[in-house]
């Protein structure tokens, strides 16, 4: 039962305090141990498909491996310490491994250059949060790219994260993130990655398949608390939720899309390819900035029925053993 304080603790200091810059967080110590064992492994495997795929299963083993190693390591010599200093520290982890203050502040950014700046100052924006090219979008596009990546991390960096730590506690969350930040670093289909990246993205696909239909199905009900329309948004979902070659990626952007009652996703610009992708959602009125907050309060309500619902769970489960 303490770990649950400790999990839902972290949370509320999450939604509160954020991810404050100068504060050392575990996932830029993930990605720097990334970037230096592709930079290795590369030049002892041969540049071929076999041998990129075999290096890329090796980066996510060893990644996993460390990460998973220095977090129970580190709580395990806390505790002969002190058992506080070992819960000091997973409520530390457990406030910094979700990230909905966070999103919804760079979020928020991007609705008030398009509504006060440049589509520069947009662009620019939104291409701290979106992984595709930002240059030549217009206004409309910063405004889909913007609600599209609050849509999908509203399980890749809120649910999935916790649905783990609430499996596993903060060791197990660490692991998730690992995964994910691999999956964004690696996880693309270009000439660089298509085969070093494919463990990586198929490690995160696996691991999102579960939160992404849970996020999905609990965004209905938020849309209906929300204001939105949640009928349509459990439509849009059952008819949209297999565009994208992502199998997890269009769950919650066709939810999205139908509480909005908007168009999303459809062709994109990734590395300076165009990318065709088909569309989800029903163009029943234009998008608009303000969509933007829509969305960013359909994640967080997502989000708080997500922690009541494992909560639950968790304490069901408890009770029975």
């Amino acid at each position: 039962m303490t770990l649950l304080y400790v999990i839902l603790g972290g949370l509320v200091l999450d939604l509160l305090l954020g991810d404050p810059h100068w504060m050392p967080h575990p996932v830029v110590y993930i990605g720097k141990l990334i970037a230096a064992l592709e930079k290795g492994l590369r030049k002892r495997f041969p540049a071929t498909p076999k041998g990129e795929r075999a290096a890329g299963i090796v980066l996510a083993v060893l990644v996993l491996v460390v990460t998973g190693g220095v977090s129970w390591g580190l709580l395990y010599l806390l505790y002969r310490i002190h058992p506080v200093l070992s819960l000091i520290l997973s409520l530390f982890w457990c406030y910094q491994i979700p990230a909905a203050r966070c999103l919804w502040t760079e979020a928020v950014k991007v609705r008030k250059a398009l509504e006060t700046g440049s589509i520069e100052e947009a662009r620019t924006a939104v291409g701290w949060l979106v992984g595709r090219d930002t240059e030549n979008l217009s206004a409309e596009g910063v405004t889909k790219a913007a609600v599209e990546t609050v849509a999908e991390n509203t399980t890749d960096g809120l649910v999935a994260p916790l649905f783990y730590l609430m499996i596993g506690g903060p060791v197990l969350g660490l692991l998730y993130k690992a995964t994910n930040t691999m999956d964004s670093m690696i996880g693309y289909r270009n000439d660089r990655y298509r085969y070093f990246g494919t463990a990586g993205a198929r490690l995160d696909d696996i691991l999102n398949f579960i939160p992404a239909r849970l996020t999905a199905l609990l965004m209905v009900p938020a849309a209906a608390l929300c204001g939105l329309d949640g009928k349509n948004a459990f439509r849009i979902w059952k008819r949209d939720r297999r565009k994208h070659k992502s199998p997890n990626s269009a769950q919650t952007e066709s939810a999205c899309a139908g509480a909005l009652g908007v168009e999303l996703a459809g062709d994109a610009v990734y590395f300076g390819e165009l990318h065709h992708k088909p569309t989800i959602g029903d163009k029943t009125r234009p998008i608009e900035p303000k969509d933007i907050d829509r969305t960013c309060r359909l994640m967080v309500v997502t989000y708080l029925l997500a922690a009541v619902l494992f909560a639950a769970v968790r304490m069901a489960i408890l009770t029975l053993l």
